[in-house]
């Protein structure tokens, strides 16, 4: 049987330079295997950068970036998409579904540009959708579901090609109080049954409630890293 590596992510003295402004500048993190690291700190201090760089959406100035044992540091464009589709899944602030197609398929979808058959493609999206506890809202288009709904559909997209890591970035920040602890509940489940999460937040209390880790950015430096009381729920 094929070993998985322990390490998700690692990221070696990556620095990131726009002109003379680092937004990123010398960081080094790894993330293990079932943890949930939620990464915190002022706008512009690195957060948003760190997150492309691990997505494979942008390129390091310097430094290398590993996810799920694969070097994301020198691959083409077309070789990152790829891998993105497939093992990595990502849930958004503003949710960025498809205005045009109905729950299912944007769920769907995103099996069916990693080559997955319509049929079975389509079946693992209402499977997720009813561990969701949103099924009965597949045929619903984006604009008729409520903040929360929409974002139980972008959480089922991220996770419909199994991947080896789920990021997310504020994905509290356009709900109110009652979906977005709704929203807590899902990631704080996902991540006990296995997932590996590095989320992106401006909310303590959020980071503190999913999180088996904080890891603090100022400057596009870590600043510290704090794993009690969150290490134990």
């Amino acid at each position: 049987m094929e070993r998985r590596e322990e390490t998700v992510v690692r990221l070696d003295a990556v620095r990131k330079a726009y002109g003379d402004v680092a937004a990123l500048d010398g960081v080094t993190l790894e993330i293990r295997r079932g943890e949930a690291v939620a990464v915190m700190g002022p706008s512009g201090s690195g957060k948003s950068t760190l997150l492309n760089m691990v997505a494979g959406l942008d390129r390091p100035t310097a430094g290398t970036v590993t996810v799920d044992g694969e070097d994301l540091t020198g691959m083409r464009e077309a070789a990152l998409a790829r891998f993105r589709r497939r093992r990595i899944g990502m849930v958004f602030q503003f949710f960025n579904l498809l205005d045009d197609l109905p729950a299912l398929e944007n769920v769907a979808l995103a099996a069916r540009l990693v080559g997955v058959p319509a049929r079975k493609a389509r079946a693992r999206a209402l499977e997720l959708l009813d561990e969701l506890g949103v099924a009965d809202r597949s045929d619903a288009y984006p604009a008729v579901l409520s903040g929360g709904e929409r974002q139980r559909v972008g959480v089922a997209r991220a996770l419909v090609n199994g991947p080896a890591l789920l990021l997310a970035d504020e994905p509290t920040g356009a709900l109110d109080s009652r979906n977005g602890e709704q929203v807590v509940d899902l990631l704080l489940e996902l991540n006990r049954k296995g997932q590996t999460l590095l989320l992106v937040t401006h909310d303590e209390r959020l980071a503190a409630r999913c999180a088996t880790r904080l890891v603090d950015f100022v400057d596009g430096r870590i600043e510290r890293e704090r794993s009690e009381p969150w290490s134990v729920r």
